[in-house]
């Protein structure tokens, strides 16, 4: 439970103090999460921290969300394994990173997934079929809004990562909260 409270803490209070700590401000619209903690930023090792206890919480959870299908737990762990590698890549000052781009897909697609790979679960019901189709599909159009953005240099792709990142932070907590309330 822990664990799943403190991702979206983490993550929305990392780019929030990161952002508030740029010299020239930030526009959290068009600026992306990743643009926080690299190599050009002010206090780079606020959103690379974030990232990396973002990475932390979900491998946490994902260890033991134990009422998930083993497939769920799976497809967590490697959202958080990715996201520490996100962590661990950091754009440089001018340009991309091939490596950065990799793990940042293999975050998002396998934090947008998750949910599906659980669909079966007889016991959490946020991870029955419709309820954990419906999550993935929402999960993976924000990836898709993340996507587009960045395909077509869209003035929004600070936004959409907020969005997709941010919804992904919060539904484990809301898969915890299901198996718990499901416990009682």
């Amino acid at each position: 439970m822990a664990s799943a409270a403190a991702a979206p803490v983490l993550l929305v209070g990392g780019w929030t103090l990161a952002a508030a700590r740029q010299p020239d401000g930030f526009d959290a619209v068009r600026g992306s999460i990743s643009a926080l903690a690299g190599a050009g930023a002010a206090d780079a090792w606020v959103m690379t921290g974030a990232l990396a206890g973002l990475g932390a919480c979900h491998l946490v959870t994902a260890s033991g969300l134990r009422a998930a299908p083993a497939a769920a737990r799976a497809g967590l762990a490697l959202g958080g394994l990715a996201t520490f590698a996100v962590a661990a890549t950091p754009l440089p000052a001018e340009g991309g990173s091939g490596a950065h781009a990799v793990a940042a897909v293999v975050a998002f697609g396998a934090l947008a997934a998750w949910p599906a790979l659980g669909r079966r679960s007889p016991v959490v019901r946020l991870l029955r079929p419709l309820p954990a189709a419906a999550a993935a599909a929402a999960l993976g159009a924000l990836v898709l809004w993340v996507g587009q953005q960045a395909v077509t240099g869209g003035a929004a792709l600070g936004l959409s990562e907020r969005a997709a990142a941010g919804a992904q932070a919060v539904y484990p907590l809301l898969v915890v909260l299901s198996a718990r309330a499901r416990r009682a």
